[in-house]
């Protein structure tokens, strides 16, 4: 005789059945989650009593060494933004009193007018400081800093100029899209519209001129500054003129969203959308999510990974998923980049790699320069997609 059963038992049986996949994916994203976490806090705390202020921790050479920046390397801002974050992340005192160390040692930045890269180098750093403690003493050198970007500016290209060196006429890199918060944010804060027109006018030109049909970018743009018009088109830092260089593909993506972000001009989060497609469906991209340095590198499978392209993609996608109705699978993409780059293949062991936290990056290969390696704002970005992650998930970093 069989036995009836209640239909109250199913839908009892039913709730367990949900309750345990709710609580496995928990105790999963805990695990690589926490695991990231402790490994990014151990080896800032390491790193911050291992370097001194003014001389931060860059890559690593390829003889073992440790490549350091000075004040006036671009990717300075990365190492003191880095410790912002892990204390943002962690809660840890030691954490914020080293951040703060680092960051005034780059006093000397906010004199500098031969650089684009002002918001790499001081919005990662003082930006963050401000954000994270309201001490009104990191004002002034970001009020000095915008108004030396802005000073780059030219009305007739209607950009803001990326190199000094080289033959280009008016050089203007796909990079230069992530400097452009550091004049979105000035402009708020200082009362300078001037800033916020000349960043929307440099992200319509890169939007413009940067991009092929398939939404793939060139790396540099040069144009004339009598006409404003683009004459050349290449990728200097990636295998060829017509390739999709990954990092060049995720600052596009970053910038896009960042500039919607600010402005509200749909056309921009229409790009963002173009280059997250772009990247997520290309054909030459690993199951793991972590891309080759060029997408049509020539010596895929075997050619190096970019973890740094990676992270800087994982933290834009997320910051997409909020800024748009379906946003969900920029968030399930992120969410599988950061479980990868958070595996034992990429994330450093404690104490390991002269205390960065993620190896396996690119920054420019055909120069042969810092391949395969750990690269500070790899880092940089990593943790700030972890804090962009655990907030979207109502996650207190602090407490696991």
């Amino acid at each position: 005789m069989k036995r009836k059963v209640s239909g109250v038992w199913y839908v009892l049986a039913g709730l367990l059945f949900l309750n345990s996949c709710k609580t496995s994916q928990r105790t999963e994203t805990a695990t690589w989650l926490e695991k990231s976490v402790k490994t990014a806090t151990h080896q800032l705390t390491r790193a911050s009593e291992e370097y001194s202020p003014g001389m931060n921790p860059r890559s690593v050479e390829p003889d073992g060494s440790v490549r350091l920046a000075p004040a006036n390397d671009w990717t300075t801002g990365f190492f003191p933004g880095s410790l912002w974050l892990g204390y943002e992340i962690s809660g840890k005192k030691v954490l914020k009193q080293q951040a703060e160390r680092f960051t005034l040692a780059l006093d000397t930045i906010k004199d500098f007018k031969y650089t684009h890269d002002l918001g790499f180098m001081l919005f990662c750093s003082y930006g963050n400081a401000y954000r994270i403690t309201r001490d009104k003493k990191y004002l002034p050198v970001l009020r000095n800093g915008a108004a030396n970007l802005y000073s780059r500016y030219n009305e007739k290209v209607g950009s803001i100029r990326s190199w000094d060196f080289g033959e280009w006429q008016y050089p203007v890199i796909i990079d230069n899209m992530m400097n452009l918060e550091l004049l979105y944010w000035a402009s708020d804060k200082f009362k300078k519209p001037v800033y916020a027109r000349a960043a929307e006018s440099h992200a319509m030109n890169s939007l413009r001129d940067h991009y092929r049909e398939d939404h793939s970018s060139y790396h540099v743009v040069s144009y004339d500054t009598l006409s404003g018009k683009p004459v050349i088109k290449e990728t200097h830092q990636g295998y060829g003129d017509e390739t999709a260089w990954a990092r060049g593909q995720a600052w596009g993506l970053y910038g896009f969203s960042m500039s919607y972000k600010n402005t509200g001009e749909k056309k921009f989060i229409e790009q963002a959308e173009h280059i997250a497609r772009f990247i997520m469906n290309h054909p030459r991209l690993p199951k793991d999510k972590i891309p080759y340095w060029d997408y049509d590198a020539p010596d895929i499978p075997g050619a190096p990974r970019d973890a740094s392209a990676a992270a800087i993609t994982a933290s834009a996608l997320l910051e997409l998923s909020t800024q748009v109705k379906d946003g969900s699978k920029y968030f399930a993409f992120a969410e599988d980049i950061l479980k990868s780059l958070s595996s034992d293949i990429y994330l450093a062991r404690p104490d390991s790699a002269h205390f960065f936290i993620l190896n396996h990056s690119v920054g420019a290969l055909p120069n042969n320069s810092e391949v395969d390696t750990p690269i500070n704002y790899a880092d940089y970005y990593f943790l700030e997609a972890l804090d962009r992650y655990a907030r979207l998930k109502n996650i207190d970093l602090k407490k696991i």
